[in-house]
């Protein structure tokens, strides 16, 4: 394997499917038993005892030509060489004597920046989903076709903790050197997703692009707005938009030229999804489409989007033209503004507020959401965390880093900031009860309208923020969070230990930079 980098030999292996189309990925998929077809034509799968990322099974190989830019540490696991050859070894003889899904992409909208990336699949409801979530070559491209990263993922294969140095049977590995990632033992899709994240997260800041974990969208008038936030925060229902072309619903660059998708399709969380509130989404679930542990009536063969029996983290995965009006190629220009998503569990975040220059790169080195359930394997319900620069499970470099490259990027392009709290008001997580969406919407709305640039602010005496005293569409009461708790007491206790929090946080990541700087 030492010379391999992303060049597996598909000739070993029994038998290769390369570049199937999605109807015939689907029909093998069902013709295997992996999947069934629900109502409306999406591939119904289970995966098992993985039903969301599993964050402590995920390595990066450490070595000398990369050792040094890794973020080493609680998020960024090393695993020796000779461990990361040993698992190869074994997952390509595991692979060899069976059939095998092959998918050439694309990751990155801009062809001066994207990454071929190859997928060799067990299964080819797998194959069918990285075919949908990444973008498709023309023709053309694929006469030429060279992978210069390639992604082994054999869920079958289960490795040995005690001899092959993982933490479970479960390995998610990313060779930098090699170009290679291994993932085996789980079969949760979004493992591959996330991987390639990861090496973008990598590889383009050393071209002077920001990688981002937001979504983006484009008004009428070329305006484009980007959404940070970690997942189930409302990237993707934000994005969303009837109104706005989408950019992409997860994962950008932000190049000196404007931004662009990673990505050529969605991964929608879609507990409690319906169609009045989430049309453009409950409308691309369908034939071509991947659910992932969404409850399925046996009978009818309706999902029913409501019901949390596998997991919170049931996931629909789709290409993004299934989305009407979808910007393709998903490139566009400069952000003018830009939203950090927040999950509140305490309640007690304002539902929007206005960020100075200042306050932006503080809420975003501490990426204050909270993680919901299911999203990560042992997870659930809502828990307190702060994830810097609302991804740090998929940073390899320290945050500084692409910290340094957002705060640049909004003082050139003057660039609005606010922080939307779509978690919790009127009471913590238990008490009282989840932002309503078209409330969210319409902040979100009037922020883009730049309507928020022409009202009266308050400032909150605890997290220092700008507020808003009026929003269109939105009762007033509600702009202020003490407004909506009954028992004020407890809102302020509530309120000083999150700001404590905060500040705690924060003193960590200063404390990491200064290591680092030294």
């Amino acid at each position: 394997m030492a010379n391999s980098k992303a060049m597996i030999d598909l000739k070993r292996f029994k038998k290769v499917f390369r570049n199937l189309s999605p109807s015939a990925l689907a029909e093998d998929s069902i013709r295997s038993g992996q999947g069934s077809l629900s109502g409306r034509g999406a591939i119904s799968v289970l995966t098992g005892k993985y039903t969301g990322r599993s964050p402590k099974d995920k390595f990066i190989v450490e070595e000398e030509t990369t050792r040094e830019d890794i973020w080493w540490g609680e998020i960024n696991y090393p695993i020796r060489p000779e461990a990361f050859e040993g698992l190869a070894g074994k997952m390509l003889v595991y692979l060899e004597p069976r059939e095998v899904f092959v998918f050439d992409g694309f990751a990155g909208a801009d062809p001066n920046y994207r990454l071929a990336v190859r997928f060799i699949n067990e299964f080819s409801w797998q194959n069918l989903f990285v075919h949908q979530l990444f973008i498709r070559p023309t023709a053309d491209e694929l006469h030429n076709y060279r992978p210069e990263f390639t992604v082994i993922c054999a869920p079958g294969f289960q490795a040995i903790p005690e001899v092959d140095d993982t933490r479970s049977e479960a390995f998610i590995i990313v060779n930098l050197r090699e170009k290679l990632v291994l993932i085996g033992g789980t079969h949760y899709a979004g493992e591959m997703k996330k991987s390639i994240f990861t090496v973008m997260n990598f590889l383009m800041p050393q071209r002077g692009v920001m990688p981002m974990h937001c979504s983006a969208n484009v008004g009428k008038n070329g305006d484009v707005a980007l959404f940070f936030g970690l997942s189930g925060t409302g990237k993707t229902t934000l994005s969303a938009d009837p109104g706005r072309s989408l950019v992409g619903d997860d994962e950008h660059g932000w190049s000196p030229d404007g931004i662009f998708n990673f990505e050529g399709g969605c991964y929608a969380k879609c507990i409690g999804l319906s169609r009045e509130h989430e049309p453009q989404i409950w409308e691309a679930i369908r034939f071509g489409s991947v659910l992932e542990n969404v409850m399925v009536d046996e009978t009818t063969r309706e999902a029913d989007y409501n019901s949390a029996k596998y997991t919170e983290n049931t996931r629909a995965a789709y290409p993004i033209d299934f989305i009407p009006g979808a910007r393709i190629p998903g490139v566009a220009r400069h952000p003018s503004t830009i939203v950090f998503l927040a999950a509140d569990a305490f309640g007690v975040l304002p539902p929007i507020s206005k960020l100075s220059y200042d306050e932006a790169m503080f809420y975003f080195l501490n990426g204050y959401t909270s993680k919901l359930a299911g999203t990560e394997r042992g997870v659930t319900e809502p828990e307190v965390t702060f994830s810097t620069c609302f991804g740090a499970p998929f940073l390899p470099l320290h945050p500084s880093c692409y910290a340094e490259m957002l705060g640049e990027r909004i003082r050139r392009h003057k660039s609005h900031v606010y922080l939307l709290n779509t978690g919790w008001t009127g009471g913590s997580y238990g008490e009282g009860q989840r932002m309503k969406l078209p409330y969210t919407r319409a902040m979100v709305t009037a922020a883009l309208n730049g309507d928020l640039e022409t009202v009266a602010f308050d400032r909150d005496p605890v997290f220092d923020l700008m507020i808003p005293t009026e929003c269109p569409n939105v009762p007033s009461e509600i702009l202020t969070p003490r407004n909506t708790w009954k028992d004020k007491v407890a809102f302020d206790a509530k309120a000083k230990e999150l700001a404590a929090r905060f500040a705690k946080n924060f003193e960590k990541y200063k404390k990491s930079e200064l290591q680092l700087r030294k």
